[in-house]
């Protein structure tokens, strides 16, 4: 039986907003974790997999305060654990609504992180968990990258780049002076210097993110109010707490764990994956490097990427 919904569920006490879509119902569940906080991705994750559809139920979900989860939500109120606790409830919904013991889960950037922590806080439902673009540690991750950005443009000869850089950092526990504007200008400058990319070369915040949500029809009206005033309310509440976040400390899992990183990654530094995921004990655990990838290889080496996310997950009854 094929599915293809979107619509609202309860989630913890705020109406939070889903599509699912699948050619056959019997195959396994993978829910994707969007990044952020507040950046929803489900127009992407539908239209660009397609081709998994053969493998599995794809599952996506705006996760609260953002898109078409944004109404009757305390903004002020968000928290990791907030966060974790609502993805566990979405896992359990989609196992109850496709009768299953447990699902597969993927997550990107601040997904990853989010992931990592449900896989550690709720592995019941889970078969295994796949990060990208893999947070380890916030504080460290800022320095690493605001520092290469800065290396690219004093390399470039940028000198207003350079100016803007030094306006707003170095990061201090994560934290850039300015708050939310002093984070985007490092991510609009890291971004023009490839540090997220190299597939789509340099590129701005608002045509990489913001420019395929408005055009990709995936969303209604009200999504995308949600999206507009919501993803920035996320980020600023959420970004002390993510910034002093350490990763390092989670290391025993009772599920698989995979992480698929590219090695050019310098918006979460891949450099930081290695040594902490060599800690991890796990039923199972592989990192799996796309040499050619930045920050997001399920779009710089999609062929790769998802010949291995069914190979590695096949293994699994879910």
């Amino acid at each position: 039986m094929t599915v293809d919904f979107k619509k609202k569920i309860p989630v913890n006490g705020a109406m939070q907003k889903i599509h699912v879509i699948s050619n056959d119902v019997s195959l396994p569940v993978l829910l994707f974790l969007h990044g952020g906080p507040g950046v929803v991705n489900r127009h992407s994750v539908i239209a660009d997999n397609k081709d998994l559809l053969d493998s599995f139920t794809i599952a996506t979900w705006d996760q609260r305060g953002t898109g078409g989860s944004y109404k009757g939500v305390d903004h002020n109120a968000l928290t990791i654990g907030q966060l974790v606790e609502d993805a566990n409830a979405v896992v359990n919904f989609l196992c109850e609504e496709f009768n299953k013991e447990k699902i597969f889960v993927i997550g990107g950037s601040w997904g990853s992180l989010l992931g990592i922590r449900l896989a550690y806080a709720h592995p019941e439902h889970l078969a295994a968990f796949v990060g990208f673009g893999q947070f380890v540690d916030g504080a460290k991750n800022e320095n690493i990258s605001y520092q290469f950005t800065l290396d690219q443009a004093k390399a470039a000869g940028d000198e207003e780049t350079v100016r803007k850089l030094e306006s707003v950092g170095p990061p201090i526990k994560g934290m850039y002076k300015g708050g939310f504007d002093g984070m985007m200008v490092q991510r609009n400058a890291m971004m023009k210097y490839g540090g997220y990319s190299k597939s789509e070369g340099k590129r701005s915040y608002y045509d990489s993110f913001v420019k395929p949500m408005l055009l990709s029809g995936e969303y209604s009206l009200s999504d995308l109010l949600g999206i507009i005033f919501g993803y920035k309310k996320v980020l600023k509440v959420m970004w002390p707490e993510i910034g002093q976040e350490d990763l390092t400390k989670y290391t025993e899992f009772s599920v698989p764990i995979y992480v698929f990183d590219g090695r050019l990654d310098m918006n979460t530094p891949a450099e930081l994956v290695e040594e902490w995921f060599a800690k991890i004990n796990a039923p199972h655990k592989e990192l799996i490097w796309f040499e050619n990838s930045g920050h997001n290889p399920m779009g710089d080496e999609p062929e790769r990427f998802k010949k291995l996310l069914k190979e590695k997950l096949s293994v699994y009854n879910a």
